[in-house]
Order: C-alpha cells, then structure tokens, then sequence
C-alpha cells in the first residue's frame, strides 16, 4: 500500500471536524479477504485517488479504507471485469491514462500488470478483450471526423490492437455519433450513441434512436439500427442495452436531448426491443416508461436476470442529462411494469448513488449508497419482493464501484 494513504487520511480527519456527523469508530478495520472489490473514494477535502478494497460478502460485515486497500493512481477511474481479471483504467482528462489489472489471489487484489492506454468514452468486454472506444467532440478541420478503438487481451494483459471508425457515418444525420456504450450482442458489437453537433452534446435530432453495428474484431461498420419513437438510448457513460437470456436485448431512453441548453425531445423516457436474431427494433414492442411508473424517466439499470432490472428512477420534472435518479425500482421488461423499492433510504437522505453495480443475474442486485450522514452502504436488492435490505458497511469514503472478480 503506498504511503500516500496518509494524505488521504490526513484530509478525512479534517472532513470530520468540521461534520455535523457522528463520529465513526476510529479504531481500524481489519481486511476482509474475498472475490468481492470495492472502488472507494476517500472523503477528503480535494480530489484523491480511489482505494479498492476487498470483501468476503455484499450483505454483512465491514470494509474500510482506514489501513487498507490499494491506492490507485490518478483522481478519476473507471473498472471493468473480465472472467478472473480486473481492471483499473485512469481517465486522462484528454491525455494517456495508466491501466491496471489484477486478479484475486487469497482473497486480496494481486498485480499482474500495468501499461499505458488511451483514455476512452466507451469500454466493455468482447469475447476475451476488453474493447475501448475514443470518440471525438469535435469535427475534424480536414478529412474524416474519426474515432480510435482499441482492444486489450485479457489473455496476455496487454493492448493487442488499434484502428480507427469512421465518427459521422453511423449517425446518417451529419451529426457526429457520439457512444453511449458498447456491448456485445451474438458475434457483433453493438453501438448505442447520441448524435451530436459538438462539444455541448447538443443535437438537431432529438427524436431519433441509433444503434451502429460493427464486426468483430475487425471494427468494421455494417449497418445502423434506427428508431424514431424514442430519444437517444442510454447517456454519457451509461450502459443501456442488455441482452437477456432469450437473446432479446433491450435499450432505455431517458429523454434527454438538448439544443440551447433545453430539454428538446417530445418523445416520453421509453424501453425498446431487438429480438434475438434480427438487427431492427421490434416495432411491436414498446414500454412508455413514464406511464408504466406514474411520471418517471429512467436513468440507469442493473440487469438481474428473468428479463428483471433494478433501475434508478427520476421524477420527469427533475430530469437532465447528467441526474442519476436516487429513487430504485425494479423493472419488469417482458411484462412492462414498474415497481417500486422498499426499504431502501429515502432520496432526502442519499448523496449519491453507485453506478457501477452487481448481480450474479439470480433475481439480486447489489448498489452502493452514500448517504448524508456520512455513512456508506452496500444494499441488496431483491427483485422477486422489490425490496432492499442494508447489507454491507463501507467506511472512510464514497463507493464509486462495485465489482466481482472470480
């Protein structure tokens, strides 16, 4: 662990002070050893680095930043798992970022690697690699406006290959396409984007849902999936589709294109359908999200098998293109309802909400919740009783992450 922890903890002290807050137990947590890893940012008066710790459980007992975990490098992270591997990727604000990989050994993070990559919008896994896309903001002054991907072996832990994408062919607008996401559906990676004009994400076509298709590993463009009856799918940094276990995958739209700053898009926050073994929306299926929740639009999921989403939820007057709602629900795709959560804390109370959760898909989900009185949850969500129960406790800072590594 490197010594720059007493910076951060240094910096938590001084938090304390001046809280309004309980003061926790200062006494140091032991590690707890296991397949579970938490990103933690430490609560701290400037930006720091985020910890990963381990756990043995998401539903009892306590992890703690204080005397442990690993300290990684750079303020701004994002964590992808990959069968035995993790791996930790620094946002470079523009520039290069460090990646990080691990595996669980003993029940403790162990090292296995780290190189240098690209910083990216859109990651996920394909196969056995983790794909990566860079996607512009800007038109190119000369030539093609384009975007560079890259793919990582989980194999041999190492950046294998790179290329670049044409950025404004997928959008057939002019506007450039600017991914959501990515995801691997059959042998083909699905894009779901937002065209954009520019730098502001805004976009003259607010009514109008893309999805670019590509081979793989080629990168090579196929075809662009259309719809009219939503917005956009997803949101910056937001995962949107999901392939259930019949092969249908299915995308939400939170509604939120803008042009001036306004809110643009006629169309309601809506659920569409691709069935397995088509490349077209199903036309036949359509979830209103708004009418199927009495007012709300949906704004991030965790898909947790038998076609069942924990969802977060945001009053549609309270909507904006950043806001991740702090009220859950779970979501029945097939059936289109929507019902809400129990027992979990009220949206008063919470500071923020994890968006990068888990679920071994068996009905349960597990999201992370900060709350304003300085304490920090893991919850379990159960989507069979639509109920959430406090489970584990995460102390010294803000979960950011919540993974499972086998």
């Amino acid at each position: 662990m490197k010594s720059t922890i007493t910076k951060a903890l240094v910096a938590l002290a001084f938090t304390a002070v001046f809280s309004s807050c309980k003061k926790n137990n200062s006494e140091p947590v032991a590690e707890n050893p296991g397949n579970f890893v938490l990103a933690v940012t430490p609560v701290a008066s400037t930006g720091v680095a985020d910890y990963l710790v381990t756990a043995g459980s998401l539903e009892s007992g306590t992890v703690s930043i204080k005397g442990n975990g690993t300290e990684q490098d750079g303020t701004y992270r994002y964590y992808v798992t990959l069968g035995d591997k993790f791996f930790s990727m620094l946002y470079g604000q523009g520039n290069p970022g460090a990646v990080t990989v691990y595996n669980i050994k003993e029940g403790k993070l162990n090292k296995l690697t780290d190189f240098t990559a690209a910083t990216v919008q859109a990651f996920a896994p394909v196969n056995k690699d983790i794909l990566m896309v860079k996607v512009p903001r800007t038109y190119a002054a000369t030539g093609a406006t384009l975007a560079n991907w890259y793919i990582v072996s989980s194999t041999t832990n190492l950046q294998t290959t790179e290329g670049t994408l044409d950025a404004v062919a997928p959008s057939g607008n002019g506007e450039i396409a600017h991914f959501s996401w990515l995801k691997q559906v059959g042998n083909k990676v699905y894009a779901p984007f937002f065209s954009i004009t520019g730098r502001t994400f805004e976009t003259d076509y607010p009514n109008y849902a893309g999805i670019a298709v590509y081979s793989y590993p080629s990168m090579q463009y196929e075809k662009t999936i259309k719809d009219t009856r939503t917005s956009f799918i997803g949101r910056y940094f937001t995962d949107a589709l999901e392939v259930v276990e019949n092969g249908d995958t299915y995308a939400f739209s939170s509604s939120v294109a803008m042009k001036g700053g306004v809110l643009t898009s006629s169309k309601p926050s809506s659920i569409t359908r691709i069935k397995s073994g088509t490349e077209e929306f199903d036309q036949s299926y359509l979830m209103d999200f708004e009418a199927a929740s009495n007012g709300y639009v949906i704004t991030n999921w965790l898909y947790v098998g038998s076609n069942k989403f924990v969802a977060n939820i945001e009053p549609k007057a309270t909507r904006g293109a950043y806001t991740t709602g702090r009220k859950l629900a779970i979501v029945d795709v097939l059936n289109k309802t929507v019902t809400p959560v129990t027992g979990f804390p009220e949206v008063a109370t919470i500071s923020s909400i994890t968006t990068t959760n888990y679920s071994a898909k068996n009905g349960v989900g597990y999201v992370g919740v900060n709350l304003t009185d300085g304490n920090t949850w893991v919850y379990k969500i159960d989507a069979a009783t639509s109920t959430a129960i406090k489970g584990l406790k995460v102390e010294g800072g803000l979960i950011t992450a919540i993974q499972n590594v086998k």
